[in-house]
């Protein structure tokens, strides 16, 4: 029976803002954003099963912010690794000790703790386009102009062709499980990066310029 799971990267240190709270763990609204960001899977059509990865030394914070913001949805807690990589590798092996076989038949996002304002209606089409496709990436078009190259020697580069990257990045479990099976390399960026390694194609679905970091 297909199933569908989502891993939420939660595992920074909030090094890149100077805060002593990372990000995901700041309020917005009234509510740490790491919340608003697992109720939107928990409420899409698409049901996946929810993993969060945090950093071993956030576990008994986000027991406490659970606690007073009465946060009950439903989501397994694993600790993330030092990298993005490694997190997500930590991820995928608790969804085997889940499922054990038939990975072929369940899809897994992967998607940004610090992105709360993820459309319900992308995370189901990611799903959805994932079964058919294999292997899907939320993306927009620059709206920047972009150059190409080094400091000294680049060229002006036509950006309906630039894609920014989001998330969820979403694939067939057999395919993210095998990619993940590499050693890491400074070329893995994301997870698409990842699974485009061994030769897959990397589909993308148009995403929302409101789902930011």
């Amino acid at each position: 029976m297909s199933k569908n799971y989502v891993i939420i990267v939660a595992g920074g240190t909030g090094s890149r803002m100077n805060s002593q709270l990372p990000k995901q763990y700041l309020l917005l609204g009234e509510r740490p954003v790491l919340m608003h960001t697992i109720e939107q899977f928990s409420i899409a059509g698409s049901a996946p099963e929810i993993i969060v990865g945090i950093h071993p030394t956030m576990h008994d914070t986000w027991n406490v912010l659970c606690a007073e913001h009465g946060f009950k949805v439903p989501h397994t807690v694993i600790y993330g690794g030092q990298t993005r990589f490694q997190s997500v590798k930590r991820g995928l092996e608790k969804i085997v000790e889940f499922e054990k076989e038939h990975l072929e038949e369940i899809v897994i996002a992967v998607h940004d703790a610090a992105r709360p304002v993820i459309d319900v209606r992308l995370i189901d089409e990611s799903f959805e386009q994932t079964r058919r496709l294999g292997a899907t990436v939320l993306a927009v078009n620059s709206t920047n102009s972009v150059r190409f190259g080094t400091i000294d020697r680049n060229e002006a580069v036509n950006r309906d062709d630039v894609w920014i990257v989001q998330t969820p990045q979403t694939f067939r479990g057999d395919i993210l499980h095998k990619a993940f099976k590499q050693n890491e390399h400074l070329s893995f960026t994301d997870d698409a990066s990842v699974v485009e390694k061994l030769g897959y194609t990397i589909n993308l679905i148009p995403g929302d310029y409101r789902n930011i970091k």
